[in-house]
């Protein structure tokens, strides 16, 4: 079953269309890429302070972040706010595969597709 794109309120799984724009963000974070600056198709440029806080959480996760595997996409989520979707994208380290880690962003309909705008790393 493939997941699409859906604006409804309620927690839904991330669409595959995304997918591949999540996994080079991660790419970039697991090379020491925080600031990602223009890189990634539909991308938006991370403000340095939101750089600064990726780095420290990641840094006092104390764990090494990997490539997002397909594991990944079975328990992150989508959720529809009346004008962007906010999702949260489970991250995975080496020492502990599915960590405590997720990504925060938010994404928006454009006229040319998706916009992404990465909010921050944390433990929920």
């Amino acid at each position: 079953m493939q997941i699409t794109v859906a604006k409804n309120e309620e927690e839904e799984p991330v669409p595959e269309v995304w997918h591949s724009t999540f996994e080079a963000i991660v790419l970039q974070f697991v090379r020491g890429n925080y600031a990602i600056s223009n890189q990634i198709s539909g991308v938006a440029p991370v403000p340095s302070e939101t750089t600064q806080q990726i780095s420290k959480y990641i840094e006092d996760y104390g764990a090494t972040l990997v490539p997002l595997p397909k594991e990944a996409w079975a328990t992150s989520v989508s959720i529809w706010y009346g004008n962007h979707w906010s999702v949260l994208v489970d991250l995975f380290t080496e020492e502990e595969g599915a960590s405590d880690l997720v990504l925060s962003t938010n994404v928006t309909e454009t006229p040319r597709g998706y916009r992404f705008e990465i909010y921050m790393v944390y433990v929920p």
